[in-house]
């Protein structure tokens, strides 16, 4: 049973959604996710007046800290990475609910003693026995965390409160380890309580391709094989692994970005049109695509994989993958993976799915292109036309969120010359208010018990039966092949494309 507030109208959209009394406790407060993503987006939403007032955090970590300390590392957290301006009013009735609590994983005292600050704050800071529990930490972790809180009669609500859990990705390195992670969260949770985050279904732009195709008459007439040539799926990055060696190496491009991020925004992109919005509907709608997933015969001419190389990246002169701090001479895990895909359905037949993903190349960007057919007659002389290329529809996720229309039209002058046109639309140019950051609105729909933004079991399981096989056929083709910092991928990847008569788009 959830909180409502009792003065609102639901028609009402000038007030938003504000989470009733409640409290989260989050384990792995130490790492760069809490620091640089949960934290700030949690005093943002309390900046926002989006918290009750007496919402409480308690920090779950093997250091040896106060509360004031804890607090500190919050504040070092917000001040960095915050989105919204520091309140000082603000920022000391939320450091009010903060608490510390000092422990292992497999600590029984530290749990036991997890208990009794959460029944503290019920006392204190009214939380009614509503918590949520945030795992950011690896998955292997999450069974032992799990049966932790469930033996100390942690999981289990009383009367109308509620228990929630969080859990990020990567959910398992392949299907056994995801169905095995699924089961030990289900001996706890109950399906309706587990929220599987996945950053990018939080993003305003993700949200907007759904807006985008239902709410306009003008784009899902053509939303099919009849007028779509191909779509391509790219999320790209400037940058290398950094100091994340250790969690990387061995999971590669693939597991981290492919298998939850991409196949969720293929999904969006190729589903039908749910009958309302609610989670149930969602989930329907995104399962017939996944299971609807028909890989490629030949594996090894349809997908490419890659490891960057030394090189030039932003003017600088940088590493390659196998030089980078912590990474052996002789890994073979992939920074940049390209596949293809064909959505065997009666809207898509015929229509492949072109996703990639990469670090060191070419710049920062994630979007979607939808590219569609040649007209099928052009009554114009080559000449005419030798500069212009397909219709496409671009959403752009980040970071210049917005969306580009390309389309043909007439150069001045007497002669009748054709050339690509962009028509734009910019979040920044078109709306006064500032999109919220993904984990905002995640974190505020975990604390409200809404679901649509969150995979379900079922989706992830069936998106890791997309790329097992993939998996299985990079493991026994040899090395990814070495391309340039600073560059789009390796050839194969191009060539890939090209068997297929098509090119990828320079974002």
């Amino acid at each position: 049973m959830t909180w409502t507030n009792p003065l609102r109208d639901p028609r009402d959209r000038r007030l938003p959604r504000i989470a009733g009394p409640c409290g989260m406790v989050l384990f792995g407060v130490t790492g760069d996710l809490s620091r640089k993503k949960i934290m700030p987006a949690i005093y943002d939403l309390a900046n926002r007046g989006l918290l009750p007032p007496g919402f409480s955090l308690v920090g779950f970590a093997r250091r040896d800290w106060a509360d004031q300390d804890f607090a500190q590392i919050v504040h070092d957290s917000v001040k960095s990475y915050a989105r919204t301006e520091f309140r000082e009013e603000v920022w000391k009735q939320l450091a009010e609910g903060f608490r510390f609590v000092q422990g292992d994983f497999d600590d029984d005292e530290a749990f036991e003693q997890l208990r009794q600050t959460t029944e503290e704050l019920d006392r204190t800071r009214g939380t009614e026995g509503n918590h949520a529990f945030y795992l950011a930490i690896p998955p292997g972790f999450f069974g032992t965390v799990a049966a932790q809180l469930k033996e100390h009669g942690l999981a289990d609500p009383d009367g109308d409160s509620w228990r929630r859990v969080v859990v990020e990705k990567p959910f398992g390195h392949d299907l056994e380890s995801a169905q095995a992670l699924n089961a030990s969260l289900a001996e706890v949770f109950p399906s309706g309580s587990i929220f599987r985050i996945d950053h990018y279904l939080g993003k305003e732009t993700v949200q907007n391709i759904l807006a985008t195709r239902f709410s306009n008459m003008m784009f899902e007439p053509l939303w099919n094989n009849n007028y779509v040539d191909h779509v391509q799926i790219t999320m790209a990055e400037d940058v290398g692994i950094g100091g994340r060696a250790g969690y990387y190496d061995g999971i590669g491009a693939a597991r981290d970005v492919i298998q939850n991020h991409l196949l969720q925004l293929m999904s969006l992109v190729a589903m039908e049109e749910p009958t309302s919005f609610d989670a149930d509907s969602l989930r329907i709608e995104k399962q017939k695509v996944l299971a609807s997933v028909k890989l490629p015969r030949r594996l090894d001419l349809a997908t490419a994989r890659g490891q960057y190389a030394a090189g030039w990246a932003g003017g600088e002169k940088v590493a390659g993958f196998l030089e980078e701090d912590g990474i052996r001479a002789t890994s073979r895990t992939e920074t940049f993976a390209a596949i293809t895909l064909h959505v065997e359905t009666r809207r898509w037949a015929g229509v492949p799915f072109y996703l990639r993903t990469g670090k060191r190349l070419g710049r920062r960007v994630t979007e979607v292109a939808v590219v569609f057919k040649r007209a099928p007659h052009q009554p114009f002389s080559a000449s005419s036309v030798e500069e212009l290329t397909q219709n496409a529809l671009v959403i752009r996720i980040q970071p210049d969120e917005g969306m580009t229309l390309r389309f043909g039209s007439k150069v001045p002058g007497t002669a009748m010359e054709i050339r690509d046109v962009n028509m734009d639309f910019a979040y920044g140019g078109s709306f006064t208010e500032d999109s919220p950051e993904a984990y905002e609105r995640l974190i505020l729909d975990v604390l409200l018990g809404d679901p649509p933004l969150f995979p379900r079991h079922e989706e992830v399981e069936l998106s890791w039966k997309i790329l097992d096989p993939i998996l299985e056929a990079w493991e026994r083709k040899g090395k990814p092949e070495q391309y340039g910092s600073g560059t789009w991928g390796p050839s194969s990847a191009d060539k890939m494309l090209a068997r297929d008569g098509r090119v990828w788009r320079r974002p």
